[in-house]
């Protein structure tokens, strides 16, 4: 299928072939009709696309901050690394669509196969939306004037805020589209509007559309003009949907509010406002957040847990319901506001339209010139354009399934350097897998696991996605036949873990190993060599500042990452029984207490674990220190001496005959040496990397962690 993308590497929008998207759990399949090019949003991300480094370092000084603070901890070249990356990922355009529902996910009750709906999807052919961002068409709206009810949440959004009554005075900073639909609810909730713009076609179609004017272009006084009409009051209420630097809007709203008047900024300008301005009027001002409550709550947008109507009247949904009501009953004029219609097959015209034409309000690209269907299953599979190579009888023939941020910046770059032939990538979107397939000269790239589970030519499987999802795909992958690596954790729970162990007490010959990649840190392999002299018990003491994750990030979520001891603790947990060698004996757990701890505990953690041959290790897990200090420090004590591993940068030893210190030019997890063994071994037919005893083992403990703190 079709859709944009935006390169904010190179600038470049794309039209781009990819794998329609997978159906998720509460998600609707939407087969687009009509999608509404977002001018101010995705104008912007183009045009950042297309400056050059510096300029883009200084559209997000807040960024070059982050980006120093890495380089003094983890070193110049993975910084360099990670900025490319990130800026390398193409971004899908668009989130206001209207189609038709052409599959629904497991627990969808209020749609259907065949309904009308808008969402907020990107300009795809088909997209995958949650329920709660879905909304049905009623009967007298057509998919074209639809399109805009995304748009015109975000208008309404800003009103409800406003609290407008009857009679109100309100005025409306900025005529583009979001301005016009928010005139125009305000109209039709009862309320006078003034409108304010420099564009003198966008002013003439606000006239059109019965609202007041004012040219600012030619010197018009907005502030007198509002006080004019009020009979000198001033104005109830000012909104601003104006896209500008300036910090010009808010200081000439607050001046023409009544006393107590409101403002609400649906857009963006310059914030340094004036104290006088608000003080001597008592002015409430309130910036607007996207379409309604619910926005950037992912239990509400993605596991589908709505607000009661009792308590929250208004939600993002029932925004886009209102919205289209309006326009069911005639209340919003649509078509004025329709600048251009272009085929999604001439989209990246239509956005050099855009930017060669600054008057433009409203541009559609329209989907409706094909009959495809969407619904057989080779549309589920990209055939990338993959040099043809000869395939040796022992090769690594790799699927693999996850194209996030670590399998983008980690695993292929090294995978890559092996000799693996790398044949199928998977992902549910689809977009990440397609781009990522065709940088690293994948076979093909789809949006069906089947792809590479079915497939007999593909003899291993690394599985980097999130972390709720690698307990079934490794039981899938083994079932398969297939050599497995997962990425930490291989498992989130207890049922997840027993049933990789039913399976591989019943599949012939099974090979999994884990992402562990810190016992293949050359550093850590140096400590291990430089400790299999010492015979007597061993202290370990392993400090992590762990950095602040929201509670809202779906790592901390017990249900889909699992939480950090889980999902990252394990990690030095195998550290430890790497470097003792022996098996845990029992671990005991605290974290951090008191009135005022943060809502997330269990990433501010000190866990002892006692080993059977007497040694003990402990793990200080911290989030709550400081980013500009390395985040890893190791020591351990044994016999006299005393080892220090900082960050995977330097070794030193003391009191160690032949030892002093050794120090690599960059930090080195183990991250190559890791993935390199995984290849090695599935090419030479030895046992995987990491014995199966010590990965069940570690994974237990980070349980048990979570048990004790409970």
């Amino acid at each position: 299928m079709k859709q944009v993308l935006q390169n904010l590497k190179s600038g470049e929008t794309q039209l781009t072939e990819v794998p329609i998207p997978g159906i998720l759990n509460g998600h609707l399949l939407i087969k687009t009709n009509t999608s509404l090019i977002s001018l101010g949003t995705e104008r912007m991300l183009i045009e950042f696309g297309k400056a050059g480094y510096l300029k883009k370092a200084r559209q997000q000084p807040e960024k070059i901050v982050d980006v120093i603070n890495k380089i003094k901890t983890d070193g110049l070249f993975p910084t360099i690394q990670v900025v490319k990356s990130k800026l390398d990922t193409p971004l899908p355009l668009g989130y206001s669509n209207a189609g038709e529902v052409i599959a629904v996910g497991d627990g969808i009750t209020k749609f259907k196969i065949g309904d009308r709906v808008v969402s907020n999807g990107t300009h795809a052919e088909v997209v995958c939306v949650p329920e709660n961002l879905c909304a049905p068409i009623p009967g007298k709206v057509g998919y074209e004037m639809a399109a805009f009810t995304v748009v015109g949440s975000i208008a309404l959004q800003g009103i409800r805020l406003a609290n407008p009554t009857l009679g109100e005075v309100f005025t409306v900073t900025g005529l583009g589209l979001v301005g016009l639909l928010t005139a125009q609810i305000l109209k039709a909730n009862g309320c006078n509007v003034l409108g304010i713009d420099n564009d003198p076609e966008k002013l003439k179609l606000a006239q059109q559309l019965g609202i007041q004017t004012v040219d600012i272009a030619r010197d018009v006084d907005p502030v007198n003009t509002a006080f004019t009409v009020t009979n000198g009051k001033g104005v109830d209420g000012v909104i601003i949907t104006a896209a500008t630097k300036s910090n010009l809007p808010v200081h000439q709203a607050a001046q023409m509010c009544r006393k107590r008047g409101r403002i609400i900024l649906v857009g963006v300008t310059g914030l340094e406002l004036s104290r006088s301005d608000f003080y001597e009027k008592e002015i409430s001002f309130q910036v607007s957040c996207s379409y309604g409550p619910g926005r950037y709550d992912d239990q509400y947008e993605l596991k589908g847990v709505d607000y009661p109507i009792g308590f929250v009247r208004w939600t993002e949904q029932r925004n886009l319901k209102a919205v289209l009501e309006l326009m069911n009953q005639g209340a919003l004029n649509i078509r004025p506001l329709i600048t251009a219609e272009f085929s999604i097959n001439d989209a990246i015209d239509a956005y050099e339209y855009i930017l060669e034409n600054p008057s433009t309000i409203g541009i559609l690209l329209n989907y409706n010139y094909t009959a495809k269907s969407f619904k057989s299953s080779d549309q589920t599979v990209k055939i990338l354009e993959k040099k043809k190579e000869k395939i040796s009888n022992n090769r690594v023939i790799l699927g693999l399934i996850g194209a996030g941020n670590y399998t983008k910046q980690i695993l292929l770059p090294v995978l890559t350097k092996t000799d693996a032939f790398l044949k199928t990538i998977a992902s549910l979107g689809g977009v990440s897998s397609s781009h990522l397939g065709e940088k690293y000269n994948f076979v093909q790239s789809t949006t069906n696991v089947d792809e590479i589970f079915n497939d007999s030519e593909i003899n291993a499987v690394v599985i980097s996605t999130r972390h709720d999802t690698h307990g079934e795909l490794v039981c899938r992958a083994l079932k398969a036949g297939k050599k497995v690596f997962v990425e930490k954790p291989l498992a989130i729970n207890n049922e997840e873990l027993n049933s990789i162990k039913t399976i591989i007490s019943e599949v012939e010959d099974p090979f999994l190993t884990v992402g562990f990649n810190r016992r293949f840190s050359p550093l850590v392999i140096k400590l291990n060599e430089l400790l299999d002299s010492v015979s007597e018990p061993k202290t370990m003491v392993m400090i992590v500042n762990a950095g602040f994750i929201s509670d809202e990030h779906w790592v901390q979520d017990p249900s889909r990452g699992g939480g950090r001891i889980i999902g990252e603790v394990c990690h030095f947990i195998d550290l430890f029984r790497y470097l003792i060698g022996f098996p845990i004996e029992y671990v005991r757990a605290i974290q951090i207490g008191g009135k005022t701890a943060s809502a997330v505990k269990e990433d501010k953690v000190s866990i002892s674990i006692k080993f059977q041959d007497g040694s003990i290790g402990t793990i200080h897990y911290f989030a709550n220190g400081h980013k500009t200090v390395p985040k890893e420090r190791l020591e351990v004590f044994s016999s006299g001496k005393i080892f220090q591993l900082n960050n995977y940068k330097i070794l030193k030893g003391f009191g160690s005959p032949g030892f002093r210190h050794k120090k690599m030019w960059t930090q080195d997890k183990g991250h190559r040496a890791c993935i390199q063994a995984f290849i090695d071994t599935v090419k030479e037919d030895k046992p995987a990397p990491i014995p199966l005893e010590e990965l069940f083992e570690v994974t237990k403990t980070s349980f048990k962690i979570m048990e004790n703190l409970k």
